[in-house]
């Protein structure tokens, strides 16, 4: 199954559906700015991101990002709904759906929330009104449709907040500084490293800031830039040929010296092993 909303004009991308083509992705490979959030109603299945390998367990929702690579062992067992910047931008609408940092670029990613047996009627339910609007060529139809991928994002971004660790510490306020954190650093990693950084920019001071994600049970932001500059630099090696020298000097790195040592320090192995392995 595959609905599909496209505007030319507009360069408009929204669709539906569990087609091969839609449940595989390049990442870095593939200029796309398509948002994917994936539902398995039928049973685990095997999930590989960014080559790690997870279980998919049934009942659950995957949101994934443009930059992730992906695939499914069963996509025809899944249904996903998937958006182009275009269509809708997650960041320019963060008022209203308040998925920035958290259901995409957040913390914790990949991340499986479990859906009950009402979410999923729910969930069915406003697939119905899709595919009904899918069908109605008029002038009217972009905005239904975006309103019922609203309606997805804000009750999956309820679902995984209610399921986070220690929910009832996870204020607006506290949550909002975690998110244009994660925002932050999705957009500003390669160039910059230091935690200094981004709590100037967030009007925090470093100490500040590491208390914050302390007291939620969260990662360092220290160790959260880390684990970025590490994810992307893993997936360069894995899905292009460029050199360790290129990769080092695109990831803001001094020298390629100083890239090679920051990798084994943070991935625990070097950079030739690492390769050799694929």
């Amino acid at each position: 199954m595959k609905l599909e909303y496209l505007n030319e004009k507009s360069n408009e991308a929204f669709l539906v559906g569990n087609d091969q083509g839609m449940l595989t992705n390049a990442g870095i490979l593939h200029e796309s700015t398509i948002n994917s959030i994936v539902f398995n109603f039928q049973g685990d299945q095997e999930a590989m991101i960014d080559e790690v390998r997870y279980t998919f367990p049934k009942n659950t929702v995957l949101p994934l990002m443009a930059n992730q690579n992906f695939r499914f062992e069963r996509p025809d067992r899944l249904i996903a709904w998937q958006f182009n910047r275009e269509f809708y931008c997650i960041v320019d609408h963060d008022a209203e759906v308040g998925c920035v940092g958290f259901l995409f670029y957040g913390i914790n990613n990949p991340m499986f929330i479990r859906l009950s047996r009402q979410d999923i009627e729910e969930i069915n339910q406003t697939q119905r009104f899709c595919e009904t609007d899918m069908q109605v060529r008029d002038r009217m139809q972009s905005e239904m449709l975006r309103t019922l991928l609203k309606r997805v994002i804000i009750s999956v971004t309820r679902l995984a907040r209610k399921q986070a660790t220690d929910s009832y510490l996870l204020t607006d306020e506290k949550l909002d500084l975690v998110r244009k954190f994660n925002l932050l650093l999705e957009c500003n990693f390669r160039a910059e490293h230091e935690v200094r950084f981004y709590a100037g920019a967030l009007n925090r001071s470093p100490k500040t800031l590491s208390n914050v994600f302390a007291l939620l049970k969260f990662p360092s932001p220290s160790s959260l830039i880390q684990k970025r500059i590490i994810l992307e630099a893993k997936r360069y090696l894995n899905y292009t040929d460029k050199s360790a020298k290129e990769i080092a000097y695109i990831l803001g790195f001094i020298s390629p010296a100083h890239f090679s040592r920051f990798f084994k320090k943070h991935s625990g192995e070097n950079i030739s092993s690492f390769r050799n392995q694929l």
